[in-house]
């Protein structure tokens, strides 16, 4: 089986090497524009609506950094990218930041020389099959073909988890999701493995949802999250606290709603004003204005908003927030504080 996602490391290490050292933040504020790499179309996470505009979860990161930095959750150019291109768009500058279904892997941070900044959805990966397939478990699966995209950790763990499992497959290598759904519908091959959340995704644009299955199996640890990178620690603590704004609003009650009569002036709780610039000199650590994580959230809401608007359980994609709820609702959700 072909494992791609190591390739050219040596090569995007170096590329990536020389364009961290230009300053990222001086070079988005200069352009006006924040060049965010995104998935090539996943509903709910990055995918573009009938006019054309970029909607979903990870979109709404890509929006609040623009909001940060900017001052505009508008000023984005979103830049689709497949598991083979999107390290290589990173590394050459192409891109600022990339917030699409990336897992936070030791080789990715050490060898390829990026930096996630932290994580925005725990995941793991999983199986989808044609209900008339008959198949309960992931280890029934034994000479099955399996659509799988190349340059992706999924195509490393399928390999190990049949090897462990004793099982053979016929991998059915595909580039982008919506080849994968292509391909899958039409029968060119009896699985579909991705992140569960792909899946999801997936199956929610389906004609007849309901005729596909999740196998139970969860076969990884898939932490994702936004990337930049190596070597410019300024930008790299932009993006870093612009998602940490997300989620510590949440925790703080500090909502879309609820902003603006929160930033009018110093409330009770000294964090959130800390958060909303009202108190203290966090933007100017950041070289940031002191409103900019108020402007991050009023983008798209906080952490929990964008996940109900954009793959919570009231939409077509229904993903509970399981692992990604708030630390204090018993999830995996934690930002350091804002200090």
């Amino acid at each position: 089986m072909k494992k791609s996602v190591f390739f050219g490391a040596l090569t995007l290490a170096g590329l990536g090497a020389g364009v961290a050292a230009a300053g990222t933040l001086d070079d988005v504020k200069a352009r006006g524009k924040l060049n965010c790499g995104v998935t090539t179309g996943l509903v709910g996470f990055a995918a573009p609506d009938a006019n054309g505009k970029w909607e979903g979860f990870d979109v709404g990161v890509c929006r609040a950094v623009a909001a940060a930095v900017l001052g505009d959750a508008t000023a984005v150019e979103f830049v689709p990218t497949t598991g083979k291109t999107r390290f290589t768009a990173l590394a050459s500058g192409e891109i600022d930041m990339l917030a699409r279904n990336t897992t936070w892997t030791f080789s990715r941070d050490v060898d390829l020389k990026f930096t996630f900044v932290g994580v925005n959805y725990y995941d793991g990966q999983g199986f989808m099959v044609p209900k008339d397939l008959g198949v309960s478990s992931a280890k029934e699966l034994d000479g099955a073909t399996v659509c799988i995209q190349t340059g992706t950790t999924t195509e490393l763990n399928l390999a190990d988890f049949f090897r462990a499992n004793n099982i053979s497959y016929e991998p059915v290598p595909i580039e982008t999701n919506a080849e994968a759904q292509q391909q899958y519908l039409a029968g060119a091959c009896d699985v579909y493995t991705t992140d569960a959340s792909g899946l999801a995704a997936t199956r929610a644009t389906f004609e007849d949802p309901a005729g596909h299955v999740l196998l139970p199996e969860i076969i990884s640890k898939e932490p994702l999250g936004p990337l930049v990178r190596h070597g410019d620690n300024e930008w790299e603590d932009v993006v870093r606290w612009t998602l940490n704004a997300l989620i510590t609003a949440e925790e703080l009650g500090v909502t879309s709603t609820n902003i603006a009569d929160m930033g009018a002036a110093a409330g009770s709780n000294p964090e959130v004003n800390r958060l909303l610039g009202t108190e203290g000199n966090l933007g100017e650590m950041l070289g940031l204005p002191a409103d900019w994580a108020k402007n991050a959230i009023m983008a798209g809401g906080n952490y929990g908003e964008l996940f109900e608007k954009n793959i919570g359980e009231s939409t077509s994609i229904g993903l509970a927030r399981g692992l990604n709820a708030q630390w204090t609702d018993g999830g995996l959700i934690y930002s350091p504080p804002f200090r």
